[in-house]
């Protein structure tokens, strides 16, 4: 009997992943017409309204590119929460990581007029820079590289991220002096994904080599006003006038965080990364040229090959086992309910915004929010204006017997590399998955998030069950088995690496948990005195507690610099392991003493032993001590 239900399900399962394309395509029909009928109905304006109240966002700009060529645009909410200025249509706003978008338009730019091209070494170009990399001799960093987020460099680090010490003009080689490995090429250039707000801060640097000015100025006249983008520019902008001499824009709209939390932009390190000021209507005029086919008044503005790259993923090791979606030269792939386009999305101080392109429907939408929150739903808006330009849906691709190898990719993966390279301890415990092959999907089950399942479309290619197209690929690079979705990559990892990091946490917090009790135990029970084993362990951990009024009252946007918090921080983190080690010292020395007979006390060893080994590993990933003027 249980074999039959087992069938009869098996057989369910297939018949529905048959038949979901056909119910998808006319779902498809459905919602065109709907979508229709919500446009007719002008109900964006009030779907966007309403997404913003439920979402506690202060407000919103969008533009919409429609096939005839026209533009809407349109506004809701707060221009600043405080004043509770409306938002208007034509509202100043700040872009985040979308500013990558234009400052990669500006370097096609030159390359079309022959003063770089896409595989010059960045090295040729910025000999002074200190690149390390491995694979120099055969595939060193190109410009093609930078661009596409595949040059292996890290993205981005604490200090450059998160410190009030840059100003508008700070020389953007301020940003590289953190050390001789800040620029250390951890993959093979061009071989995986790895996103790089440095990558884009170098190619800052590139512009203003070729050009002999500040990028700011050069891309603002030679880019944005051919292009009729008047109302942006990549010089600073902010909503408060400084000490330096900036004056404060008053059509910019102010910046937010949860519960209405205003913050007004302020200078970064990396500036060409994320530093853009637009408009809806400006965002608009990009997305047609994007669409375009490179021209401006009859002449060749960048060349139309340089345009199609822009969201093509080439030369990884992915693109080449035929998965579509990645990035390309500006933009990535986004395939997000049953619609395929060229996207990339932004966050800055106080702002979220995103870009989207559809050349095959001629459509686009740009939108942009004075709110960065965590918890909020940015994706509801985004469908909201998919439905307003009624795009066509795709059908998913169809399921397709799998390569017969593929069970042998089951496994913990990692990522590879990580995000953040100071951060490869924290991405390697926390950030692990569990790949695991059922013989007819595959299935992500992530430490942290919910499993997902890959559907098999043919060989190593896999579909997400969210996903119209292809969405994953299975590789084995130089005999490591990877992971890859065109924007992640994951290699798998021993299992005997994993048990030993896993166990070494386990030990350690059990150890340092076991130092806190026991020592507050004696302490209350005034039995922990100067010469107790856990005197010196217990006091360490308790000044931990000592940054943290100090974080308090300081801006977050500090967490990068060097105050009175972060020495503080360093200091006492720094002492934990010397603290623990001369625990065990004095219980070596104490060692048969009568005093150190009890049964509780010979624990102390172990405990003490088990935290001293997870902090000496912390130490050895560059964790310890905690300088976060350093990560």
């Amino acid at each position: 009997m249980k074999s039959d239900t087992t069938t009869m399900a098996a057989r369910a399962r297939r018949w529905l992943r048959r038949a979901l394309p056909a119910l998808l395509l006319c779902g498809a029909a459905q919602a065109g017409m709907l979508s229709a009928a919500h446009a007719a109905g002008g109900t964006l304006q009030a779907d966007m309204a309403a997404g913003l109240q439920d979402e506690a966002l202060a407000g919103a700009v969008w533009s919409e590119i429609l096939p005839d060529g026209s533009m809407r645009m349109g506004a809701a909410g707060l221009r600043d929460a405080a004043s509770k200025a409306p938002m208007q249509a034509d509202t100043r706003v700040q872009v985040g990581s979308v500013a990558k978008v234009a400052l990669a338009l500006g370097v096609l730019r030159l390359i079309s007029e022959d003063k770089l091209t896409l595989d010059t070494p960045v090295q040729q170009v910025l000999p002074e820079l200190a690149l390390k990399n491995p694979w120099q001799a055969s595939d060193p960093v190109r410009i093609r590289h930078l661009l596409a987020h595949t040059s292996g460099l890290d993205n981005v680090r604490f200090w450059q991220a998160f410190s009030l010490k840059p100003a508008p003009d700070t020389p953007l080689a301020a940003a590289f002096d953190g050390g001789g490995g800040l620029l250390r090429v951890r993959a093979r250039p061009g071989s995986r994904y790895a996103y790089s707000n440095m990558g884009y801060g170098l190619l800052g640097m590139v512009i203003e080599k070729i050009t002999g000015q500040p990028y700011e100025r050069y891309l603002d006249a030679q880019l944005l006003q051919p292009l009729g983008m008047t109302d942006s520019t990549f010089t600073f902008v902010t909503q408060m006038s400084t000490q330096a001499g900036t004056q404060a824009d008053p059509r910019l709209a102010m910046g937010h965080f949860e519960r209405g939390v205003a913050q007004a932009v302020v200078p970064q390190y990396l500036r060409p990364a994320t530093q853009f000021t637009t408009t809806a209507a400006d965002m608009g005029k990009l997305a047609q040229f994007l669409m375009g086919d490179g021209q401006l008044q009859g002449r060749q503005f960048i060349d139309l090959a340089l345009l199609g790259a822009l969201s093509e993923p080439a030369g990884t090791d992915a693109a080449q086992a035929a998965l579509e979606t990645g990035h390309g030269l500006a933009l990535a792939v986004r395939d997000r309910h049953n619609v395929v386009g060229a996207c990339h999305p932004g966050t800055g101080v106080g702002f979220r915004a995103m870009l989207c392109i559809y050349p095959e429907q001629k459509s686009a939408f740009f939108v942009a929010f004075n709110t960065d929150a965590e918890q909020a739903d940015y994706e509801r808006f985004n469908r909201l204006l998919l439905r307003d330009l009624g795009l066509p849906l795709r059908a998913p691709a169809a399921r397709v017997i799998p390569a017969p190898t593929v069970e042998n990719w089951q496994g913990v993966y990692v990522p590879s590399p990580s995000p953040m390279a100071s951060m490869a301890w924290v991405d390697a415990v926390f950030g692990f998955t569990r790949l695991k092959w059922d013989g007819e999907s595959l299935f992500l089950i992530p430490f942290q998030g919910e499993p997902k399942e890959l559907e098999p479309v043919g060989g190593f290619l896999f579909r997400a069950s969210d996903r119209s197209a292809p969405s994953h690929v299975l590789l084995q690079e130089e005999g490591r088995h990877v992971l890859s979705d065109g924007l992640r990559s994951y290699e798998r990892a021993s299992m005997l690496r994993m048990l030993v990091l896993w166990g070494s946490l386990a030990l350690g917090a059990a150890g340092l948990l076991y130092v806190l009790l026991a020592g507050l135990y004696r302490a209350a029970r005034r039995t922990l005195g100067r010469g107790d084993h856990l005197f010196a362990p217990l006091l360490s951990l308790l000044s931990l507690a000592l940054p943290l009024p100090f974080y308090f009252f300081q801006s977050w946007l500090r967490l990068g610099d060097v105050t009175v918090a972060s020495v503080l921080l360093a200091l006492a983190t720094g002492a934990l392991p010397l603290a623990m080690a001369f625990g065990l010292a004095r219980c070596w020395r104490s060692r048969g003493t009568a005093a150190e007979a009890g049964t509780l006390e010979k624990w102390d060893w172990v405990a003490l032993l088990a935290a001293l080994q997870l902090l000496l590993v912390l130490a050895w990933w560059g964790l310890l001590p905690l300088r976060m003027w350093q990560l």
